[in-house]
């Protein structure tokens, strides 16, 4: 049991991913605005995030000088204020399963922007630089096929979204380019957010905190955003104990505060790659409850897409993870690396 502990909690921290999209496109289907909705969501993740930076990292001792908060602040705009809001337009104009599908890219992504940053190496030379570029492409391009490559539906769900019963309303085609295009954008801003916390926390590595902190100034940015995208609508900003209510809870306590912690100790227990490789489970379990629940149709084109993502997601993984077992081994036997760089 101890040893699946860290199976288990990767499970949970994707099944509560494929929940935050399931509730979060009923909520935005349900007509709550989408800048209301990340404020409500990052006020209650400050709120749940807050208890565990005051009593986990009372010991730490990092600086906070006011260029860092400015910095921090920055980075909530790019990968929380940004990101979400962008997230939840696009979801309303998408699925549920297209916005579990779009994570699947962020490795291949993130590559790319540490890459043209010139934080990552691209070496060709090796068979996982050759891995991480040829995944980045694949992924890349199994999230172009599933935006924008239907074909026939999927028989197994095809009876279902044609009963009588079948309420779902179904996107057009340029509603679906527009809302594809806009979540790319959103996921862009997440991979960005990404390369850039990873300078931040060098510098700052109190991470429940520095999730406190973000959470908090997203709030402040959003809220100024909502007021005036929503200055002629002050109805927006009512929650009834409806879906609305549910979804900015879950997402705010469960997404941004358990599940946040969860991921946090399998990383520290298994490391990166091996939590990344849970990724399309969200994307599965999404897909077939928004088959129930939103009678979306699941086209071959998007399974296709959906195979591609995986492929490329997998491919991104094994090269990051052989090429940190290269390093490792080179650091740990110099001679064999200069033998190597030696040889014809």
């Amino acid at each position: 049991m101890v040893q699946m502990k860290p199976y288990m909690a990767l499970l949970l921290v994707e099944l509560s991913y494929a929940g935050m999209a399931l509730l979060s496109k009923a909520a935005v289907a349900g007509g709550i605005s989408p800048s209301v909705f990340v404020v409500y969501r990052q006020a209650l993740a400050s709120l749940a995030l807050a208890p565990f930076a005051f009593f986990l990292e009372s010991n730490e001792t990092s600086p906070l000088s006011y260029y860092l908060l400015c910095k921090i602040f920055l980075l909530a705009l790019i990968g929380l204020t940004l990101s979400l809001n962008l997230y939840l337009v696009g979801i309303n104009y998408t699925t549920a399963t297209f916005a579990s599908a779009i994570p699947n890219t962020l490795p291949a992504t993130t590559f790319v922007l540490a890459a043209l940053l010139r934080m990552e190496s691209v070496s060709i030379r090796h068979i996982y630089g050759i891995a991480k570029v040829l995944g980045s492409v694949v992924s890349v391009s199994g999230a172009l096929v599933f935006a924008l490559v239907k074909g026939p539906s999927l028989p197994i769900l095809h009876w279902h979204a044609n009963t009588p019963h079948s309420s779902g309303k179904h996107p057009s085609l340029e509603e679906w380019i527009k809302g594809a295009l806009i979540m790319i954008s959103a996921n862009t801003f997440c991979s960005l957010w990404l390369v850039l916390q990873g300078i931040i926390v060098k510098q700052y590595p109190a991470k429940i905190r520095l999730t406190t902190l973000q959470c908090f100034f997203s709030c402040i940015q959003s809220a100024i955003w909502a007021a005036v995208s929503e200055r002629h609508n002050p109805s927006a900003w009512k929650l009834g104990w409806n879906i609305d209510l549910l979804s900015v809870a879950y997402c705010g306590v469960v997404v941004n505060g358990i599940t946040y912690l969860l991921q946090v100790w399998a990383i520290e227990k298994k490391g990166p790659v091996f939590a990344a490789l849970f990724t399309p489970v969200a994307l599965i379990v999404t897909a077939i409850f928004s088959a129930f629940f939103f009678k979306e149709i699941l086209y071959w084109g998007s399974v296709a897409g959906a195979v591609l993502l995986v492929v490329g997601l997998y491919s991104v993984l094994w090269g990051k993870n052989k090429e940190a077992k290269t390093v490792t081994n080179n650091e740990e036997n110099p001679e064999t690396e200069a033998e190597t760089t030696t040889k014809p």
